[in-house]
């Protein structure tokens, strides 16, 4: 299996900073290297093998930039409030002169006319458009054939751009047709929810779904640029946005217990939106995505560790049908039952479970399995799980102090039956 701290770039730099932000304590704050204001507070700047900035948020500038370093295919995400307001960010990113928007009809009506206004600035790109049904049920390869039918009706090149604006089934759809389309053609990312923003479109997982397993077909294909405007934020419903917040504590989990202490502390901050601590939330969240992309592009070992809680996960959502749960409902469950398991396998302390468990039901996350859900259903869609290899499932389980785990197939799968057994009803 591969040990999370076996890789020195898997332990996120934490040092003692000289002043606490965003309620940090001196003694979990991450290294300060300077301040950007950011809704009139001081945020931190961390140390990290991505470069990371902060600048003034004033003319649509990004607060915070993060770099996903992978030589020539290397791009930034842009965080920030208002960006989507001014054109220019996004326009230097497309190379040619056409661009095709790929939406969906919940994200369309609130922001389709902005992006494209940025984009037709100057007269000098070509904009076509596509509207896809919003569900992650509408994820696949029917509906994506919506694309490329555009694509090629409006005679699109391979020096055109797909731009995604949406959440992560637009970001995910929209990457692999850009990945297929012509054997490759630009692509930029626009998320508009918190599981997008600091997960799924960083990192250049793309793909749909097949009845049988969630996101089986599909490619890595990066994006030239990730523009998170965190104004669109402001129309997202609460159960989308609680949801994205799992997604969150998963780092936490794994690679940067300062952030898990951080985010213990700063539960109101989050649940109220609260700006600085939104986009430092993001932020953070980005860098130990990129650090984890830039070491394993393509999922071969380190990666994997991403998937903490997913191939519980992945089966709720597969096996209660997709659309019925939120991708982080599904992920915030299987979190707790890897950390469970973990337990009674005697890799962790409980009171790493116990805390998981707090900020989660803090967080508004659902902790329970669906009523629905069994043991056979949770064996039978684990066995095809991308993870597995030559037959064997593999895991990624905590092991020692929070901030540590492993991703190996070397368990006790009688440990695995007892804890899928004490959460199912039936």
């Amino acid at each position: 299996g591969v040990d999370c701290r076996a890789h020195p770039a898997m332990q996120t730099l934490i040092r003692p900073c000289a002043r606490p932000a965003l309620g940090l304590t001196s003694a979990s704050s991450p290294k300060l290297r300077g301040c950007g204001t950011v809704a009139g507070k001081c945020g931190p700047r961390f140390g990290s093998r991505m470069a990371s900035s902060r600048v003034c948020a004033a003319n649509a500038s990004p607060a915070a930039t993060v770099e996903v370093a992978l030589g020539d295919r290397s791009y930034p995400i842009y965080i920030g409030h208002g960006l989507l307001r001014g054109g220019d960010l996004l326009r230097k990113h497309v190379p040619g002169n056409t661009a095709l928007v790929v939406t969906n009809t919940t994200v369309a009506p609130l922001y389709l006319d902005r992006v494209v206004a940025n984009l037709s600035q100057g007269g000098d790109i070509r904009v076509e458009v596509v509207v896809l049904p919003d569900g992650e049920e509408h994820k696949n390869m029917e509906v994506l054939m919506k694309v490329w039918d555009k694509a090629l009706e409006t005679r699109l090149d391979r020096g055109t751009t797909f731009v995604a604006l949406g959440g992560g089934v637009i970001g995910d759809m929209t990457g692999f047709a850009a990945a297929s389309y012509q054997r490759g053609v630009n692509f930029i990312q626009i998320p508009t929810t918190v599981m997008s923003m600091v997960d799924s479109s960083v990192g250049g997982k793309t793909g749909v779904n097949h009845p049988s397993g969630k996101n089986m077909i599909g490619a890595f294909y990066q994006p030239r640029c990730v523009l998170i405007d965190t104004e669109t934020l402001g129309t997202l419903p609460d159960r989308e946005y609680v949801s994205g917040l799992a997604e969150v504590v998963k780092y936490g989990l794994i690679r940067d217990p300062a952030f898990f202490q951080w985010m213990e502390d700063n539960v109101d901050e989050l649940m109220a939106r609260e700006e600085s601590a939104v986009v430092y939330t993001i932020e953070r969240s980005c860098i130990n995505k990129a650090e984890v992309v830039a070491l394993d592009e393509k999922e071969g070992g380190v990666r994997a560790t991403l998937n903490l809680g997913h191939t519980f996960g992945h089966a709720i959502e597969t096996g209660i049908g997709y659309g019925e749960w939120l991708h982080g409902e599904a992920v915030s469950v299987g979190m707790i039952m890897a950390a469970d398991m973990s337990e009674r396998m005697g890799w962790m302390d409980k009171r790493i479970l116990a805390r998981t468990v707090d900020l989660l039901k803090k967080f508004n996350c659902p902790t329970e399995v669906p009523a629905e859900m069994t043991l056979e259903t949770f064996e039978t869609l684990m066995a095809v799980d991308k993870k597995a290899a030559n037959g064997k499932l593999r895991l990624i389980l905590l092991k020692g102090e929070l901030g540590n785990c492993v991703f190996t197939g070397d368990f006790d799968k009688q440990v695995l039956k007892e804890t899928i057994q004490a959460y199912v009803k039936k």
